[in-house]
């Protein structure tokens, strides 16, 4: 009888169709869809999405510059939603309670990296919104265990870019240690939001912006940067660290030299362009490049019980689900201060 009533509802399910965004070609615009929506397995959730930022890894994607993608795919990957179903094997999640997806969606949870504490390198690692289908839709199915329980003080709309910015950038940030004087380079949803937790631990924060976006320097100044300026120009004093936000291989050597003998360049993206030569003396004395790859579970739990202390505040532009290739120009060009966000 189980059995039978599992399938009445999955057939049920299937009858009911949803609206979603899709890439259906790398470097085409997305195109509105009318698809079914999602009927869940066992450990998974369905969820009523209520906002979904847009991430530059978006970008990336729509752009061809990630490899392999699973298409045609529903792009997004800082989803806030309300539980519509679960799953038979679920019990950490209930319908009617709000949860947050983010990049990392499936896992093996059996190898060397899951079983290590980097479940990020899981060779098995699946992703919302390349390999799984993801937030730009008005529903979406996710594995529950790597579904977040959100603090309840953030509206979804501003919940929506700490799934990604939020917990990428924290995982990079981490990766800068104990620096006080750190470098963002790129100033957009990310370092809009990792500003505000240096401010709060009393580092100081410089950033760097591509040459001539007065906006963005303003807007990091309002933020609290002890100083805004053009990427190609030097801090007056050496960095502890710098943070690559943009997806600027150039800007390597360009921290590299900025930074303290013995200092860190973290690369955040999931994408960049390619890196230029430069003199072995810029990485001599100790310096080090690091990359960032994906997120973990622990960054979340983390970042999302730290968000409210500060309190982080997330700026955001909102668009209709419809308008996401307007919202993702808006991110290429630089217009949007903060995160854009889509609202199905």
């Amino acid at each position: 009888m189980e059995g039978s009533r599992c399938s009445e509802k999955g057939e049920e399910r299937m009858k009911r169709t949803m609206r979603a965004m899709v890439l259906e070609a790398a470097g085409h615009p997305l195109r509105e869809r009318e698809l079914p929506v999602p009927v869940i397995g066992s450990t998974q959730v369905l969820l009523k999405v209520e906002a979904c930022a847009v991430c530059r890894t978006d970008l990336h994607l729509v752009d061809g510059e990630l490899p392999d993608p699973r298409l045609p795919i529903v792009p997004g990957h800082e989803i806030v939603g309300r539980v519509e179903e679960i799953g038979a094997g679920v019990d950490t999640i209930r319908p009617g309670e709000r949860a947050g997806v983010p990049w990392l969606g499936y896992t093996c949870g059996r190898c060397t990296y899951c079983l290590g504490g980097q479940e990020n390198l899981c060779d098995q690692a699946r992703f919302t919104g390349y390999q799984i289908h993801g937030g730009y839709a008005e529903y979406c199915a996710a594995e529950a265990r790597f579904c977040f329980r959100l603090p309840s003080e953030y509206p979804a709309v501003q919940a929506a870019p700490l799934l990604c910015a939020g917990l990428i950038g924290y995982r990079a940030y981490r990766m800068a240690g104990e620096a006080r004087r750190i470098g963002f380079y790129g100033f957009g949803a990310a370092a809009h939001i990792l500003i505000q937790l240096a401010r709060y631990q009393g580092r100081e924060v410089l950033a760097f912006t591509r040459p001539g976006d007065l906006a963005a320097q303003e807007f990091a100044r309002k933020l609290g940067a002890a100083r805004a300026a053009d990427s190609t120009l030097p801090p007056e004093e050496p960095l502890d660290a710098a943070i690559l936000f943009a997806p600027d291989g150039a800007l390597v050597p360009a921290a590299l030299r900025a930074v303290r003998k013995g200092g860190t360049v973290v690369c955040a993206g999931i994408h960049m362009s390619d890196i230029p030569e430069f003199p072995y003396r810029l990485l001599w004395e100790e310096r080090t490049i690091r990359s960032v790859a994906n997120l973990t579970r622990r960054d979340g739990e983390e970042f999302l019980s730290l968000a409210p202390r500060v309190p982080v505040r997330t700026e955001t532009r909102t668009y209709p689900l419809a308008k996401a290739n307007e919202a993702l120009d808006d991110v290429r060009c630089g217009r949007v201060r903060g995160a854009a966000v889509l609202v199905p």
